[in-house]
């Protein structure tokens, strides 16, 4: 493999690729994956923050990276990790086919996406039910695109169309406005966004603000370090992705499959959101499941969706200045 980067031998990495894999579909306004994978002594991490973070936040994702490429996951207490199918902010017949052909029995949809109103959040999520069928579960994922009022209205009309839904996922962007919401609907309430951007992730830890815990590995600085954030928040866990390529969703699985607990099904089915991946042999869901694996980029692949060089060297600069805010806080 011809690396376009410098290895890192002071954090046991020696092989840095960039790489750029499309989207099928635009999600969360993004229409590709940009990032760099790292090689190191027990295999290959990911470091795939999105363009808008800056290199404070984005040391997180590095942090989580090099724990992948660096050292062993912890053990695992399961082999294969449940998942549900990601539906974005598209139109209603779309989501009917992603949900029918996904082998999965929960899924969760994108609301609350900007320039799109209520009512086609409400057909999306009514589209989604008919596929699912009654045994199926909802849930839906607002990215913190409310207010506690708006949220209050929302959440009756969605519940109404998915006959029920499992959960709601971040509706509004502060833990504060989380627990006043929370004594205002009948619905759980999973926080995401405001405990993997916050400055102190543990701060939910007994703020009565949510009924679940969404966790994602890169955001939260690695696999341990979720661990760590599940066992202090006190609540059940759902492992989700950042949208990464297989590689980046190996450490989702292993965070999954190392809980005690698993009462939920995973976000972690996103390989099938992506138009290629870095590998032959990816993580995509086989009868609502994922195994539990480390996933290995191959030659092939890493060369088909290597970026311009250009582009290249900007992803590894993004990746030195993340690296430089992790050397300041040692």
């Amino acid at each position: 493999m011809n690396g376009l980067a410098v290895p890192d031998p002071a954090a046991g990495i020696t092989e840095l690729r960039p790489f750029r894999v499309p989207l099928r579909l635009r999600f969360r306004g993004v229409t590709e994956r940009t990032g760099v994978l790292l090689r190191g002594p027990a295999g290959w991490g990911e470091f795939s923050p999105f363009p808008e973070y800056g290199p404070a936040y984005a040391s997180r994702w590095l942090a989580a990276a090099r724990e992948a490429a660096g050292h062993p996951f912890p053990p695992a207490v399961r082999d294969r990790v449940p998942v549900n199918t990601t539906v974005p902010a598209t139109d209603p017949a779309t989501a009917h086919g992603l949900v029918a052909s996904s082998g999965c029995r929960t899924a969760k949809v994108k609301v609350g996406e900007s320039g799109q109103d209520l009512a086609a959040d409400v057909a999306r999520v009514a589209a989604v039910r008919d596929a699912l069928g009654p045994d199926g579960r909802i849930r839906v994922d607002v990215n913190a695109a409310w207010d506690v009022e708006s949220a209050v209205l929302a959440i009756a009309r969605l519940d109404t169309a998915a006959h029920g839904l499992e959960y709601v996922e971040q509706p509004c962007r502060t833990l504060d406005e989380l627990r006043d919401l929370r004594r205002r609907v009948g619905v759980p309430l999973a926080a995401d966004e405001s405990v993997r951007t916050a400055d102190d992730p543990l701060r939910i830890a007994g703020l009565e603000a949510a009924d679940v815990i969404v966790v994602k590995v890169q955001p939260l600085g690695g696999v341990h370090r979720a661990l760590e954030v599940v066992a202090a928040a006190g609540l059940p866990a759902v492992v989700s992705s950042a949208l990464e390529t297989s590689v980046g969703l190996a450490a989702g699985v292993a965070l999954a499959a190392a809980l005690p607990e698993l009462p939920y099904d995973c976000g972690l089915g996103t390989a099938t959101l992506l138009a290629g991946d870095v590998t032959d042999h990816p993580l995509t869901p086989r009868d609502g499941h994922l195994d539990v694996r480390r996933v290995a980029p191959d030659a092939a692949s890493l060369d088909q969706h290597a970026p311009p060089p250009e582009d290249g060297l900007e992803l590894l600069e993004r990746l030195r200045l993340a690296a430089e805010q992790l050397e300041a806080r040692r």
